[in-house]
């Protein structure tokens, strides 16, 4: 008979703090941070009020984790879907790439409504810099470098152009159209162009 290994406590540490965020999406998205409880959140996790508090301070951090989580998955998305080629292109390609993330159910709530509101602007801005304005300003410089677009504040256009795609997003998930929605932030980059 096959011994079967034994996970180490960083293991069951990992593994229980992967099922805390998993379950936490789940509820956050179904019922909304206000009316999440925390019991609702362990028992969807299977695990212990303890667990949850020895990884967590509290839900808000916990919901901090989930946005954490989702906002890195989205600029993953975006960076693989953005297209070879000319710079413009790959801006172009990767904001369509960021409306198909932001698609994802419950996404765009997390990440555009609940956030600033559990979190407040700036921090829910913060994650957002380290993750979605970042590979947008990386676009941008990028295209700059490449002399596609004139030499601009990057960090600002990264923060307004953004604003633009997370707009285009909420009115998509309002029943906004997207390709109305994508003409438009199409004609935004295009209007860079040198």
């Amino acid at each position: 008979m096959k011994a079967t290994k034994r996970r180490t406590n960083p293991e069951r540490s990992s593994a229980t703090q992967a099922a805390l965020i998993a379950a936490a999406r789940q509820a956050f998205v179904a019922r909304g941070y206000a009316d999440t409880s925390t019991p609702d959140l362990v028992a969807a996790a299977g695990v212990t009020r303890g667990a949850l508090y020895h990884h967590f301070a509290d839900k808000q951090a916990l919901f901090r984790a989930v946005v954490e989580a989702e906002s890195a998955a989205v600029a993953a998305e975006v960076e693989a879907g953005a297209a070879e080629g000319s710079s413009i292109a790959a801006l172009i390609s990767g904001g369509e790439a960021y409306l198909d993330a932001m698609a994802a159910p419950g996404r765009t709530r997390l990440l555009l409504i609940d956030a600033p509101a559990v979190l407040g602007r700036a921090e829910a801005d913060a994650i957002d810099a380290r993750h979605g304005v970042g590979t947008l300003r990386d676009g941008l410089q990028a295209a700059v470098e490449a002399g596609a677009i004139a030499p601009i504040p990057i960090d600002t256009a990264a923060k307004l152009l953004g604003a633009a795609f997370d707009r285009a997003a909420l009115e998509i998930a309002h029943g906004g159209d997207r390709g109305d929605c994508l003409a438009v932030l199409r004609a935004l980059i295009e209007g860079l162009r040198r």
